[in-house]
């Protein structure tokens, strides 16, 4: 359908029928009428002016019609037509929408979330200011939909005036195990989990990325795994950024690491996930919460006290610390897409400069001697 919009409604073709409607909104619900045939967008417009005027005039006339959409309504749409498509970004809107917008402005105008409300709103939530941040990029996503849509004038966003106290700053600081504690960690742990451990702290993988990683990702040949999927709730998708779909480059102790667990596991094909669950017949890798119920009880027998799945990835990155890597070796090892999510601090690396600091990581855990069993 071609439209033509305004603040007082809209004209639409329907193309099976070759006749134009005019659409607008009243008290939270879209309705229409058929105005006829026309040849051109300009000529519905016109002809749908006096439907213009008296929707503007009961504007007017009662202040509580209103032709913009409901917030309810507005998210419906916003889900048909430019919600996020990789899945845990989709997935993360949900939860927001879901469980903190709607209860609260389900049945507001979209006009009616003014920074000052939704200001004090937010701060009344018992969460994080992160997640009060995210909360409000989610406000601010859908305010920018209908300006897009032509539901409310083109105009600043009024969820930049919002601000939130704190958000810059963590209200836990991410763990990072020391070597001791990882090898008491992982000493402890069965396969594939002591794999995905060690692939995780010596790679700095995300769980997603490791878990959606198949043995024809891993070129013995050439020392290299291809970084180029994550899997999320078992919902295969992109990674999370351009800069994380890389051709990473691994030492030999790690390729060993990997050519030990393909001789034990039953999925070895090139296509086979290299953590094909058992369960699902191979068809899908462990799960995330199989993986982290895993880590937890094992991190508890092992005395070190609880740590999440990523706490492996924020290991590594203090260990290139420890082993003196160059804070920009450091953001290409990371696979960041900017530098300052490792560290505000700019420069160049080479080839080798990244894998000398890798292979040192890799013999804090897995000496040669550990390697070679002597």
């Amino acid at each position: 359908m071609r439209r033509a919009r305004n603040r007082s409604g809209s004209v639409v073709l329907d193309e099976k029928s070759k006749t134009w409607r005019f659409f607008w909104w009243e008290q939270g619900k879209r309705h229409s009428k058929q105005i006829g045939s026309y040849k051109t967008k300009t000529e519905a417009w016109n002809a749908a002016k006096p439907l213009r005027d008296a929707v503007e005039q009961q504007a007017v006339v009662n202040p509580a019609v209103q032709t913009v959409p409901t917030v309810n309504v507005l998210v419906e749409q916003y889900r048909e037509e430019k919600m996020p498509k990789r899945f845990s970004t989709r997935y993360g809107y949900e939860q927001w929408l879901v469980n903190h917008i709607l209860p609260k402005w389900r049945d507001s105008w979209i006009t009616d979330l003014q920074p000052r409300p939704v200001e004090l709103w937010l701060h009344s939530l018992e969460l994080s200011p992160k997640s009060r941040v995210h909360i409000r990029g989610v406000i601010q996503q859908l305010w920018e939909f209908a300006m897009w849509r032509g539901e409310v004038p083109t105009q600043r966003n009024p969820m930049e005036l919002v601000t939130i106290k704190g958000a810059t700053k963590r209200t836990r600081q991410p763990r990072s195990l020391t070597v001791d504690e990882f090898q008491a960690f992982v000493s402890k742990l069965a396969e594939p989990f002591r794999t995905i451990a060690l692939l995780c702290v010596l790679l700095g993988l995300r769980i997603s990325e490791c878990l959606a990683i198949r043995w024809s990702n891993v070129d013995c040949l050439k020392s290299k795994l291809h970084v180029e999927q994550g899997i999320v709730r078992q919902r295969l998708g992109d990674v999370k950024t351009d800069e994380s779909r890389k051709h990473m480059t691994i030492c030999t102790d790690v390729l060993e690491v990997l050519k030990v667990w393909k001789q034990a596991t039953q999925f070895s094909a090139p296509e086979d996930w290299v953590f094909a669950s058992p369960a699902q017949l191979g068809k899908l890798p462990w799960s995330y919460p199989q993986v982290w119920k895993v880590f937890q009880k094992t991190a508890e027998a092992a005395g070190i006290g609880k740590l999440a799945t990523h706490t492996m990835r924020h290991t590594y990155r203090a260990w290139l610390d420890a082993v003196g890597t160059p804070i920009a070796v450091q953001q290409k090892l990371m696979r960041h897409a900017d530098i300052r999510t490792t560290m505000n601090i700019y420069g160049d690396v080479v080839t080798d400069e990244m894998s000398q600091a890798h292979a040192k990581v890799v013999q804090m855990v897995l000496p040669k001697k550990a390697v070679n069993g002597t």
